[in-house]
């Protein structure tokens, strides 16, 4: 028993002490804690993505204080850390953080208790351009500036809106379209000198986040003053307005038959709708039936060409070009050649007109009868007395053309001469009740005596004083509103030299045909269309400008075989003057009305005139001086916009290539639609026809 009794108790002893050291009770080697536990930090940047230093506090468990975007830190749980973002990256500025327990400012506090990431979010400075649509511009014009912002490769477009300012001048803003906006910065808002545009960008709600707002400021822009204006008072009330001033004479002395087709063809192309016939002081020894011309001294000779008799003249110019016909009737000789004109002739010519299909819309009685350059045989020549007196009466001329065609309208001459007793005086009195309008001529220069100034700046308006007296003369005998039929006008009145040729007569004749607008003329034709050439024995002085040494009274070349003037061109070439006929022929259009034109400025140098067109506008608008262009401004009474603008020019420059034998068409220009008022350039020595719709 005693020997089991002490084995137990040994059994039980080393038990317990196996227990105990299973327990720990053993080497203190075996007795270490459980490690922390702990969390990562992920730290983010947005604009930029990389490359932004942080800060952080406390350091993190590796040691560090900062990194690099984007990084990580590793902290036990539940360590408070601080971050901060600088206040710029690159040229973004801090935005915002998220994913913080609580942030403020650039700082961004963090309990972790999680795995957690923070962002720093940045914004974009963007990029704001300003691109002006012209460097110079004029008080008077409008400007186009395009704005432009950009956030640079990789970022979305900015959205938002620019204002543009400068000085004084702000715009409204204007919303951004794939980052960008046209501002039309309005006529007259920027002061005159050089003027700074500065445009605003501004981000929405959608860009807020990303974007901050940037200006931009352009280059220098020069503001000019403009002096020269013209305006226009579309309420109307002027005269009506009529194709019939765009005229030509043609005389029997040229093969209109040979020649018929380059005649049409250039009278079409001028606009061309009137014509006089037979010619000049020849219809005073022309006689229509047989073709031939008296040849009686002084004044008498010449010869009809055989291809143009009154038959050809109907058939192959008038009715394929589709012209009103004026006929002059032969005042100063008979059929016999032993007296004065026999109304019976000038009768049975307008019946013959009839039976060729062609009713004269106008006849008057001789051609210049108030001028001893006249042939008048009849026993008291060029007598006014005598003059009413063959117009007047039962047998007079007027009876019986009237009698014959009652559609034609008979005409007297006149010459604006304002002196009591004088030829006007007594045919217009004395003649009264038989005539239905006046025959007018106008040369406002002897040869050799031309001028350039006084032909572009002042001759045009001359014929207006002779307008002006002529109404007071059909006034002062009870026949105001009498019509005024301008039958013969050019730049002088004999022997014309280079000026008839040069940009010089274009801008007279251009004028002329503004100045018999406005001043309600009902008919007029130029001397000559065809068949005039003078050669070199006009005045070719190096004091008139122009590049030929020969002249002619004729505005449409005769071609190579008139040889003279074979400079001129191919037949049917556009002399600058033919020039001023196609581009008025834009203006001149019946059932349209003058409108008043009035130029502020320069009023030496521009000229203007106006009507309606198809319910727009037609200005003519003239730069006289011959080195320098002029702005002008051009606005309309009742409209501030228009459709579409077309500008028609023929200038000095074009006419300049005739040097070299070449003859240009003038320029046509599309503006597209523009508001008004609208600032126009006018070249040096041009004459401008502009349509605003």
């Amino acid at each position: 028993m005693k020997n089991w009794q002490h084995h137990a108790r040994l059994w039980v002893a080393v038990s317990i002490a196996a227990l105990l050291a299973g327990c720990g009770g053993g080497s203190s080697s075996n007795n270490n804690p459980p490690p922390p536990t702990t969390y990562t930090l992920t730290v983010n940047t947005v604009n930029p993505a990389t490359g932004v230093t942080i800060t952080d506090s406390p350091a993190d468990n590796n040691g560090a204080s900062s990194g690099t975007a984007p990084f990580t830190l590793t902290y036990n749980a539940g360590t408070a850390v601080t971050l901060t973002a600088p206040a710029t990256a690159g040229n973004n500025t801090f935005g915002a953080w998220s994913g913080c327990t609580s942030a403020a400012t650039r700082t961004c506090s963090v309990t972790l208790n999680t795995n957690t990431t923070v962002k720093a979010t940045y914004t974009i400075t963007p990029t704001v351009s300003v691109t002006p649509g012209s460097p110079a511009i004029t008080t008077a014009e409008a400007l186009s500036v395009a704005v432009s912002v950009s956030g640079g490769t990789g970022n979305p477009a900015p959205t938002g809106s620019v204002t543009l300012s400068s000085g004084t001048y702000t715009s409204a803003p204007v919303t951004l379209s794939s980052g960008s906006a046209t501002i039309n910065v309005p006529a007259g808002s920027l002061a005159i000198g050089s003027d700074t545009l500065t445009a605003t960008y501004t981000p929405d709600a959608g860009s807020s986040s990303t974007y901050n707002s940037a200006t931009g400021m352009s280059s220098a822009v020069t503001v000019t003053a403009v002096t020269n204006s013209v305006s226009v008072d579309q309420s109307g009330g002027g005269p009506a307005v009529t194709d019939q001033l765009l005229g030509m004479n043609l005389a029997a002395w040229y093969d209109i038959q040979t020649n018929a087709t380059a005649i049409v063809n250039a009278f079409g192309k001028a606009g061309i709708k009137a014509v006089r016939w037979p010619g000049g002081s020849w219809s005073d020894v022309y006689h229509w039936q047989n073709n031939f011309n008296c040849q009686n001294p002084p004044n008498g000779g010449g010869t009809p060409n055989p291809n143009s008799t009154f038959t050809n003249f109907v058939n192959d110019i008038a009715d394929p070009a589709g012209l009103d016909v004026a006929l002059t009737a032969d005042y100063g000789t008979n059929a016999a050649c032993n007296a004065g004109g026999d109304p019976t002739e000038a009768a049975a010519w307008v019946t013959q007109a009839l039976a060729d299909g062609v009713t004269v819309s106008h006849m008057t009685v001789g051609n210049e009868e108030y001028g001893s350059w006249e042939e008048d045989l009849h026993a008291k020549p060029n007598d006014p007395t005598t003059y009413a007196a063959a117009v007047a009466g039962a047998g007079g001329y007027y009876s019986l053309i009237k009698a014959a065609s009652p559609k034609t309208l008979v005409g007297v001459d006149v010459e604006a001469d304002n002196k009591p007793g004088g030829w006007d005086d007594t045919v217009l009195a004395n003649a009264k009740g038989y005539y239905d309008f006046v025959e007018l001529h106008f040369y406002p220069q002897a040869p050799n005596d031309e001028s350039d100034s006084y032909l572009v700046q002042q001759a045009a308006q001359d014929l207006t004083i002779n307008i002006n007296t002529l109404k007071t003369e059909l006034g002062a005998v009870g026949n105001s509103g009498t019509p005024i039929y301008v039958g013969e006008m050019g730049s002088v009145y004999s022997n014309p030299g280079k000026q008839s040729l040069s940009i010089t007569q274009g801008l007279f004749a251009g004028q002329v045909l503004g100045e018999m607008m406005n001043d309600g003329v009902s008919r007029a034709t130029w001397w000559i269309g065809f068949g005039n050439c003078n050669g070199t024995n006009g005045n070719i002085s190096s004091w008139l400008y122009g590049w030929q040494d020969f002249g002619g009274y004729n505005i449409f070349a005769d071609g190579p075989t008139d040889a003279p003037c074979a400079g001129a061109g191919p037949i049917g070439t556009m002399s600058p003057t033919a020039r001023a006929f196609e581009l008025f022929s834009k203006v001149a259009v019946t059932g349209e009305s003058v409108l008043s034109a009035n130029v502020t400025g320069d009023s030496t140098n521009v000229r203007a005139y106006a009507a309606t067109n198809n319910g727009g506008t037609a200005l003519v608008l003239f730069n006289l001086g011959q080195a320098v262009s002029e702005q002008v401004v051009v606005s309309l009474s009742v409209q501030t916009a228009s459709t579409d603008v077309t500008v028609e020019t023929y200038s000095k420059a074009l006419y300049d290539q005739s040097k070299n034998n070449v003859w240009a068409d003038p320029t046509t220009t599309d503006l597209g639609a523009q508001n008004l008022p609208l600032t126009l350039t006018l070249d040096p020595w041009s004459m401008n026809v502009v349509i605003i719709k």
